[in-house]
């Protein structure tokens, strides 16, 4: 003989699970022709529009990619619409030190990457590279080994610039933890 088997809901039906129903779900199919992947990622059909498509994962990102934002609007209001878009998302930028952080995850500012740019480094690399890097390069540069060359003097000042920027950032990070 079976025994009856223990609810969970204490007696009240809207507490069990939500995959727990029995009943058939509708599934919107992808508006692509011809897919037939599920469409949970809506798409504006024209810009201001509240008419959106629904498209696969896959179809979303081709026409995300194909998409102009500022689109049928003069040059004047576009550069208005992006600047009030910036200082909505502004929020964002200022509470992201919040977030884990690390080289190359958008925790460096655009004078680093230009600085690890004219180095040669990537966005990730370590202090000790950088390090490694700039002495390699300024070895090769520096006014002693090359007397009278302008453009090796330009070159030599851009590399120490770049370093102290990088080194000025390494010291921060540290400092803030």
């Amino acid at each position: 003989m079976s025994r009856a088997r223990r609810s969970n809901d204490w007696g009240f039906p809207r507490w069990r699970g939500y995959g727990s129903s029995r009943e058939a779900t509708t599934v919107r199919l992808c508006d692509r022709h011809g897919c037939e992947e599920p469409g949970n990622c809506p798409a504006p059909k024209a810009p201001n529009s509240p008419e959106r498509w629904f498209f696969c994962q896959q179809h979303a990102a081709e026409y995300n990619a194909k998409w102009d934002y500022f689109e049928g609007l003069e040059k004047a209001e576009a550069e208005e619409r992006a600047k009030a878009e910036r200082a909505e998302s502004a929020g964002y930028a200022e509470a992201s030190h919040y977030g884990w952080a690390g080289s190359g995850d958008g925790s460096r500012s655009a004078d680093e990457m230009r600085a690890l740019e004219l180095l040669g480094l990537e966005s990730d690399a370590e202090f000790n590279a950088i390090k490694k890097a700039y002495r390699a390069r300024a070895k090769e540069v520096h006014p002693d080994v090359k007397p009278g060359d302008e453009e090796a003097a330009r070159q030599f000042q851009g590399l120490q610039l770049a370093y102290e920027v990088l080194r000025q950032a390494e010291e921060r990070r540290e400092w803030n933890g």
